[in-house]
């Protein structure tokens, strides 16, 4: 019973390391999801001063074009132009801001789902410290019965050793003298009572036994109780990876928006530079100049670029290649 325990609790230090792993990668993702929303948000900073500038610039215009009404009629052809043109930049910024709209849209669902994520890492911290400290008592009183059993039963062995003793000096007290006859019989009868007391022990042994199944019950729910633990970390990790992938989705309209190639997720499985396949471990990585995939060794850059003035990921190569090209233009 003692090598069963100690494999049980062996098990459980494993699943319990096994949670602390899923733990600590699901807290790491989290601050990945925090770090791209945060460059989200000042992508559509960047967006929202590009229309300020725009809606600037039409009222420039326009008020050019009132002042050369009065003046010059010849150029009427030209003004018509010009109308045309506004009218295009208004659509084009009208279609940016219903595109804006549903990237609001989106983030605040985004942070609705991160602040259920939190609550319900909260309540599995919860449930996790309960468990342990469960299990902490669940030791404690296994380790008194043991000690208890250990020394109950040296008594009992010291007893039965001192009685077969007796045994043997009875024995050959009846074969030399029979006139002990009487004096042995008292001694029986104080056997007797010493044997009726060693039932009473064994008695208290078994209910021991007793006690120790019950305690290997609770160890069991304990067992159980870790198990469902594991079970609303893996649906935590599902609802992550989820969100990362809105997230992707976010980032892939915003560069098509800008012109720009945005690989998927899901159409990559090996980095484009050194070619290793992605996993658990190895995450994916885009670069943020020419869209494509990489490994984090192949993407561990940073350049400000036109369309973010704050440093963002680049690949090895775009670094390179912007590197040669600052270089150049500087005399």
């Amino acid at each position: 019973t003692k090598v069963d325990i100690e494999a049980e609790l062996q098990t459980y230090k494993h699943s319990r390391q096994g949670l602390d792993d899923m733990y600590n990668e699901a807290r790491r993702q989290l601050r990945e999801e925090s770090q791209l929303r945060q460059d989200m948000e000042n992508e559509l900073v960047v967006q929202v001063s590009m229309k300020h500038e725009i809606e600037l610039a039409m009222k420039l215009l326009e008020k050019d074009i009132h002042e050369k009404q009065d003046t010059l009629i010849g150029l009427r052809q030209q003004l018509d132009e010009v109308k045309a043109i506004n009218v295009e930049m208004y659509q084009k910024l009208q279609v940016s801001e219903d595109a804006m709209k549903e990237k609001n849209e989106i983030i605040d669902r985004l942070e609705d789902k991160t602040n259920q994520i939190n609550a319900t890492m909260k309540q599995l911290e919860q449930r996790l410290q309960q468990a342990e400290e469960a299990q902490m008592e669940a030791e404690a009183e296994d380790e008194k019965l043991k000690q208890e059993y250990m020394n109950k039963s040296e008594s009992l062995q010291k007893e039965f050793s001192q009685k077969e003793k007796q045994l043997l000096q009875l024995e050959t007290d009846l074969k030399i003298e029979k006139e002990w006859r009487q004096t042995l019989e008292d001694d029986l009868q104080k056997e007797k009572e010493t044997v009726s007391h060693l039932r009473i022990e064994t008695q208290e042994i078994i209910n021991l036994k007793k006690e120790f199944l019950k305690l290997q019950e609770k160890n069991k729910q304990l067992k159980r109780i870790c198990q469902d633990q594991e079970a609303a970390l893996e649906e935590l990790a599902s609802k992550l990876s989820e969100s990362k992938l809105k997230i992707e989705d976010i980032k892939e309209a915003n560069k098509a928006l800008q012109g720009q190639v945005w690989l998927k997720d899901k159409e990559a499985t090996h980095c484009k530079l050194c070619e290793k396949e992605f996993s658990l471990s190895k995450r994916k990585h885009h670069c943020r100049n020419c869209g494509e995939i990489f490994c984090n060794a192949c993407s561990d850059n940073e350049l400000p670029l036109p369309s973010s003035p704050k440093p963002v990921r680049v690949c090895d190569s775009c670094h390179a290649i912007l590197i040669q090209r600052c270089s150049s233009n500087v005399p």
